[in-house]
């Protein structure tokens, strides 16, 4: 492309040039040789008034002394002969006598130049010629300078023209290289390859749309990811279950077996989910009409939580689920966070310690609290980050952003603080309007809250669990 746009340009030029200096050269020569000749005529005119009173020969050899070009033997007069006189000739004459009979001026070529003819009356019945060489130099005087100069700024034009349409094509050429590049780049499996949005208003354009498609396949690869993770943190839920199973087995060789395979499958589980967590997931709202009954699944999961509470000892209590309460979060989404959140309690939290659940629903919101006595949280902040595990042992760092990012997904959103069972308390606020969080609202412990006109809403407990951090 670069290439191109400099033979076109230079071909463009070219034409220019020609089609320019070439007649503008033809007229400085034509120009030059007028002047000439001008100057010869004005040379001749001088002798007229000289002639017009006398055509005596000294005097007028005298007059022809005086002009500048016949002192420098370039001038001649030439009188013809009449009854009484002889015909005069004064000076180096260049033509023949009788192409001196003319009645108007002229030119003619001679070797080395040319001469101008210039008759000039002195009587009724006879004219004299004066005649004044003009040799060549004098005729393409300037005329060879005019023609470098001329040349000169052609070439000018022609280098200028042609840089001009190298660096045009170095500003196209070199955005569309970089593009090249990052996309090789790109599908090297570099993802953090991008382009500068700059040159051309196409090439910007592309450049936009490349790091736009960029941005979104690392986002899809993230999304892919943090799937692989939240499906496996999923398994931690049966997990647990295995492992409260496993610890009332009692002593023996089969139950210290079924133990080490439970850790070992633990492991691998937190392994594959540490391994996949590197990017922000990325959870859709549910469209209109989709959801869940939220006291179904409360019910359905404490159910499921219950036994293995009754089995260590834990008194549960449940609340607000005694009516539907429809959310715009999808049925195996919610389950899932209350799995994290539940499943912590066991986790982290000694044997016999209570734990609750609490649904409140209202016109535009629905609030969901889980708390506990355990020890509670001595950094919810960090607790919520992603990722942001305690290092111990069946900890992943994802179970509080599965709830977080179910919370978001409707506008939502999720908050730590202290309970009245000693503990922490989890509070999960679903919009169910659809809108975005609202601006200002923090934790229920302090600040503003946008105001929700709850039912079916008892003493609010405030409990906390271990969380899985």
């Amino acid at each position: 492309m670069r290439w191109a746009l400099v033979k076109v340009c230079l071909a463009v030029t070219a034409m220019v040039v020609v089609a320019f200096a070439v007649p503008l050269g033809l007229v400085v020569k034509e120009m030059a040789r007028d002047r000439a000749f001008s100057n010869a005529e004005r040379t001749a005119a001088a002798l007229g008034p000289t002639l017009s009173i006398t055509t005596d020969r000294d005097e007028l050899a005298r007059a022809l002394a005086t002009v500048q070009t016949g002192g420098e033997g370039r001038m001649s007069v030439y009188v013809p002969p009449d009854g009484a006189h002889p015909a005069i000739r004064l000076g180096e004459q260049r033509v023949d006598a009788n192409e001196l009979d003319i009645q108007r001026a002229r030119s003619l070529d001679v070797p080395g130049g040319s001469v101008w003819l210039q008759p000039i009356a002195v009587s009724t019945a006879k004219i004299a010629v004066v005649e004044v060489y003009v040799p060549e130099s004098e005729v393409t005087n300037g005329v060879t300078t005019a023609w470098l100069v001329l040349a000169g700024v052609g070439i000018a034009l022609v280098i200028g023209s042609v840089a001009v349409a190298d660096r045009l094509g170095v500003r196209m050429v070199q955005p569309a290289r970089r593009l090249v590049g990052a996309a090789h780049d790109l599908g090297e499996g570099k993802l953090g390859a991008r382009v500068p949005e700059d040159g051309p208003t196409e090439l910007r354009l592309a450049a936009v749309a490349f790091n736009s498609m960029a941005d979104q396949v690392v986002q899809l690869l993230a999304n892919e990811r943090e799937l692989a993770a939240d499906l496996s943190h999923r398994l931690r839920t049966p997990l647990t279950v295995l492992r409260l199973n496993a610890a009332s087995l009692g002593d023996g060789p089969a139950a210290e077996q079924t133990r080490a395979a439970v850790e070992q499958l633990e492991r691998e589980v937190d392994t594959i989910i540490r391994t996949a967590r590197d990017a922000k997931p990325q959870t859709a709202a549910a469209g209109p009409g989709a959801g869940c009954d939220a006291a179904e699944v409360i019910r359905e999961r404490m159910d499921f939580w219950s036994a293995l509470a009754e089995d260590e000892g834990r008194k549960v209590r449940v609340a607000g689920v005694e009516r539907p309460v429809r959310i715009p979060v999808a049925r195996g989404e919610l389950a899932a966070a209350l799995d994290a959140l539940l499943g912590n309690v066991f986790r982290h939290t000694p044997e016999g310690t209570a734990f609750a659940v609490d649904v409140h629903s209202g016109e535009d919101a629905v609030i969901v609290l889980v708390s506990d006595a355990g020890p509670g949280i001595l950094d919810p902040d960090a607790a919520m980050a992603r990722g942001r595990g305690s290092g111990s042992d069946g900890s992943t760092g994802l179970g509080l952003d599965i709830v977080r990012r179910l919370a978001e997904s409707t506008g939502g959103d999720v908050r730590i603080g202290s309970s009245v069972l000693g503990g922490t308390e989890v509070r999960i606020w679903v919009q169910l309007d659809g809108r975005g969080p609202v601006e200002g609202r923090r934790g229920h412990r302090g600040g503003t809250r946008r105001r929700v006109s709850l039912r079916n809403r008892p003493d609010r407990l405030r409990s906390g669990i271990g969380l899985d951090l």
